[in-house]
């Protein structure tokens, strides 16, 4: 079954903040759209103010990230992404560790096939 079908909602009201497993406490995802037969799915992404990552991340699927609030300070490139960033990583890139000092929102569409 693919992504379901969804008209405009309230994401504040019709959906549960969840914590992420396996990574740091406090970080919370929304999952706006699932699909179960591929794994692609929507979320938001909160995560806590104070918050530092420690690994650098390679996944093996397609990841598209909007910053939406807050910020992320990106300890390996020494760069800082605002509100409005926008990030597309194939499988194999490489990114990360991260510092968030203030918090920070995405919104993240992650899929295996393209």
């Amino acid at each position: 079954m693919p992504k379901p079908e969804v008209e405009f909602t309230d994401s504040d009201t019709a959906y549960e903040w969840q914590s992420v497993e396996g990574v740091l406490p406090g970080i919370k995802q929304k999952i706006l759209s699932y699909d179960p037969e591929t794994g692609n799915y929507t979320r938001l992404l909160k995560f806590p103010p104070g918050i530092e990552t420690i690994e650098t991340l390679v996944h093996d699927f397609w990841e598209e990230v909007w910053i939406l609030e807050g910020s992320l300070y990106d300890k390996a490139k020494k760069e800082t992404y605002l509100p409005g960033y926008y990030a597309c990583r194939p499988p194999g890139m490489i990114h990360g560790p991260y510092a968030i000092p203030y918090g920070c929102l995405t919104f993240e569409i992650r899929y295996f096939n393209l």
